[in-house]
């Protein structure tokens, strides 16, 4: 479905990514993208979006460089960590204005309801709390039924009840066949939801596989002392939520806030 061959990328004298081979072709497979700040995870999938123009590199989508391409976009649905409305929009027009941009069946009645929505449709965007928002970025991002879904932070702000509509809705994705990229730094949902784990650090693949080949490789039960053992010393790492600085204290795995 998506392979990354060779991707460099650099921002002046900062070089995100360093050379990296990377492939998602299993369908009803969830990948997540980990990493701590600055090791290329965001880079990477904005390159295979065509957001990011890498300096060398290739990426084929369906075995077709997407270089120059914008039709393979059709077949991916995206969601953004950060969701950047029109304030002056409600939540009805600009879930209409998304359809008159892109046609073809959409689902966002089902999503509407699924997030409970229905009370705000008439909302202005900038009178939303973040966690609704969050509801309305989610709907955009899936009311059309592509077989690649690649999902930056989508828990961000959910209540517990979003919560778990969304991991049925995500579970729901990958029986139908669906490859399902996910970034986020709640671990806990990693755990919960991904078959493998792709684990960037300064601009290489230091680790893919599943989750107990992780927690084999480096002799731990959890994945989170797991992925500790992959950072030095010094090195910050957002998990479940909060900014962590490795240590090698004994006993400690995180020291920080």
């Amino acid at each position: 479905m998506i392979t990354i061959n060779n991707l460099h990328k650099s921002y002046g004298k900062n070089t995100v990514l360093k050379g990296i081979d990377l492939n998602f072709e299993r369908s009803g497979t969830i990948t997540a993208v980990l990493g701590p700040n600055g090791s290329g995870k965001t880079t990477t999938i904005k390159s295979i979006l065509g957001m990011v123009l890498p300096d060398e590199g290739t990426i084929t989508f369906n075995g077709q460089p997407i270089n120059g391409q914008w039709a393979y976009r059709a077949g991916i649905d995206y969601l953004p960590q950060i969701a950047r409305f029109p304030d002056n929009l409600r939540v009805r027009e600009l879930i209409a204005m998304l359809k008159d941009i892109r046609p073809g069946a959409s689902r966002d009645e089902a999503l509407i309801h699924r997030f409970g929505l229905e009370p705000y449709m008439d909302v202005y965007l900038s009178n939303l709390s973040g966690g609704t928002r969050q509801k309305v970025n989610l709907t955009l991002a899936l009311m059309y039924d592509s077989p690649v879904l690649i999902l930056d932070e989508p828990t961000s702000g959910l209540d517990p009840v979003a919560m778990i509509q969304l991991k049925e809705l995500i579970r729901q994705e990958k029986a139908r066949g669906k490859t399902i990229i996910i970034t986020t730094h709640i671990i806990s949902f990693v755990e919960e939801m991904a078959d493998e784990i792709v684990f960037l650090l300064e601009g290489n693949i230091h680790f893919r596989g599943s989750q107990e080949e992780l927690k084999a490789k480096y002799r731990e039960k959890d994945l989170e002392r797991a992925i500790a053992q992959m950072l030095t010393p010094g090195q910050l790492l957002r998990v479940n939520g909060k900014k962590m600085e490795v240590t090698r204290q004994p006993g400690a795995v995180f020291a920080g806030n």
